[in-house]
């Protein structure tokens, strides 16, 4: 009978907790009325000028370098043209090509003894929700290498970033206020096979039980 196995990569969101926006000067404190915490710039007023916000280049460099990442000298923000129905700018601003930090790793430990889990790459990006207090909040993205086989793995690789960036002051990793979610990469494979199967994606997962 044949065996196979899962072949699982996460793509983890990471809200950073800077007390303002990434490339604004407004709030970024959670549960505001709506629409309060915005201006010209997070709303995509045409001629506005964005200012990044160094808070978040320390933030994303203390989660690269707590997880073993070589840190890019060059690196650059791209727009993901891609329909968003819920950002005024239609576009998504991201690290698509040259991110800050990549090719790192984060030890896990689970009942099947200690793992490396390698980082593909962090970057940098905004997020917006319908309510614009939340277009243009700071994140970064962590993508893992499909190094994942149970969901044993992911459960402790999702703690271990979670303390880790509870730990840096980076995040405050909030599941149930979006602070932390995870994008699930998902395949299945004849064990000992070296390529993958077909490649499934849940997105947005906000609970390590959902996962």
């Amino acid at each position: 009978m044949k065996q196979y196995e899962t072949v699982i990569g996460l793509e983890v969101h990471v809200e950073l907790a800077t007390k303002t926006k990434i490339f604004c000067g407004c709030s970024t404190e959670f549960g505001g009325a709506p629409n309060t915490h915005t201006c010209p710039v997070c709303t995509g007023i045409p001629g506005s000028l964005p200012v990044l916000n160094r808070q978040v280049v320390e933030f994303a460099l203390k989660a690269g370098i707590a997880a073993n990442c070589k840190i890019n000298q060059t690196c650059r923000f791209d727009r993901k043209n891609y329909f968003y129905p819920d950002n005024p700018q239609n576009y998504q601003i991201s690290q698509l090509y040259l991110p800050i930090c990549r090719d790192g790793w984060v030890e896990i430990e689970t009942s099947a003894g200690k793992k490396k889990v390698g980082i593909h790459e962090m970057h940098r990006e905004d997020c917006s929700l319908v309510d614009y207090n939340r277009s243009g909040v700071p994140l970064i993205e962590i993508v893992s290498e499909p190094d994942m086989r149970s969901a044993e793995e992911v459960t402790a690789y999702l703690e271990k970033l979670r303390h880790m960036m509870q730990y840096l002051g980076v995040s405050d990793c909030k599941l149930q206020e979006g602070s932390m979610r995870a994008d699930v990469n998902l395949s299945v494979r004849e064990a000992g096979c070296e390529t993958f199967g077909t490649r499934t994606e849940m997105k947005n997962l906000n609970s390590f039980k959902a996962i």
